[in-house]
């Protein structure tokens, strides 16, 4: 019984890190493209183009 517990409770950390990891990388892949939507649209969009076209012709 006392090995259920501690294996249940386990699972509920790995939970919560595993979440919280999560939640850090998503903000920090977000943060990370508002960045670089910015930079294309100021530096690298050539006439009357818009950063999703301007990210497809760079990666060609």
């Amino acid at each position: 019984m006392a090995v259920s517990k501690i294996i249940s409770l386990n699972k509920k950390i790995e939970a919560a890190i595993v979440g919280g990891y999560k939640k850090i990388e998503r903000a920090a892949v977000k943060g990370y493209t508002k960045i670089e939507d910015k930079f294309v649209g100021c530096f690298l969009v050539k006439d009357g183009e818009s950063v999703a076209q301007a990210k497809k012709r760079l990666k060609a």
